[in-house]
């Protein structure tokens, strides 16, 4: 039992590590100091939630999905964090002349606002499927019966423990972040995660491979 459990954790650990859109935004949120219980408990359950999906034998049936609608889940996902971007890079330009992480220039965005694009950012982005329904349901395979709860139990612990790690984390940095230039330069950054991960997938289509 430990052993799946220990399994569980390190794998799905190692499939969030990497700073992506989402990862990105619960950073963003600690240092505005914002909703960021909210904000951690959104993504971790989330991210449990496709977890036990996979576990339960979904990946097996969204597998051929993906191979049949790839292009089209890959390029929208892309198109969607390119208008992302560049929201960052607006925000970016017309950045107040004093911000602080309690007073930040924008105004404090109400809860469903940020529910709505956590929403998007996390479903919306074909590699969450492949990570946690199809991935690390493939894992799970390999266990059986109480094994494979034990499993998804802890590949769901190391998703919320990462979640409260960057988002607590970045919390405790907001005093840092009390200057126009460096919330700038976070937008900055943030729309270039964003870029990046948009020429990544479609890197990943048949339009551009040929």
């Amino acid at each position: 039992m430990l052993s799946a459990f220990i399994s569980g954790f390190f794998i799905s650990l190692s499939l969030i590590l990497a700073i992506g859109p989402q990862n990105s935004f619960v950073i963003r949120q600690g240092l505005l100091n914002q909703h960021v219980l909210a904000v951690v408990l959104f993504c971790g359950i989330s991210d449990a939630l496709l977890i036990c999906l996979g576990v339960l034998g979904l990946g097996t049936i969204m597998a051929p999905i993906f191979e049949d609608y790839a292009d089209w889940l890959f390029g929208i996902s892309a198109l969607w964090l390119g208008v992302y971007g560049l929201g960052r890079l607006r925000a970016a330009y017309q950045a107040a002349d004093s911000i602080t992480a309690d007073s930040t220039g924008e105004p404090v965005t109400n809860l469903r606002s940020i529910f709505s694009l956590l929403a998007v950012l996390t479903f919306a982005n074909p590699h969450v499927y492949l990570d946690t329904v199809v991935l690390l349901g493939a894992v799970s395979i390999g266990y059986i019966g109480l094994e494979k709860l034990v499993f998804a139990s802890g590949a769901s612990l190391a998703s919320l423990s990462f979640f409260a790690s960057i988002g607590f984390g970045a919390k405790r940095l907001s005093p840092l972040m009390r200057s126009a230039r460096a919330w700038r330069m976070l937008d900055i950054v943030t729309a270039l995660i964003m870029f990046v991960f948009a020429v990544t997938l479609l890197a990943q289509t048949s339009w551009v491979t040929g």
